[in-house]
């Protein structure tokens, strides 16, 4: 069995995904415990167009890019550490932006 889940990208994170996705439906497989990390790890293998240092350095996203699970900061739920469930949302913001 699959844990599904919906990753959204914004505010310029998009365009460091294969076809500038925003959003994007997955089944990871379920051999074991997928966490904030793991997925990082993954998206940054399978789903950013270009060098992945651009969304994912040392374990985790770039500064500047917030996370969001079921709209709730992942600074409250454990960051890296948080076990993904079933449907969960995860977003991806970029907060840095040219002027």
């Amino acid at each position: 069995m699959a844990l599904k889940l919906v990753l959204e990208f914004s505010g310029g994170t998009e365009l460091l995904i294969k076809e500038n996705k925003k959003k994007a439906l997955v089944e990871l497989p379920n051999d074991q415990e997928w966490n904030l990390k793991r997925l990082i790890e993954w998206i940054g293998e399978n789903l950013v167009s270009g060098p992945k240092e651009m969304f994912a350095v040392d374990g985790g996203v770039r500064p500047g890019i917030l996370v969001l699970v079921n709209d709730t900061d992942w600074e409250l739920l454990d960051e890296l550490n948080y076990v993904l469930e079933e449907d969960d949302h995860v977003l991806f913001i970029s907060t840095l932006h040219g002027g």
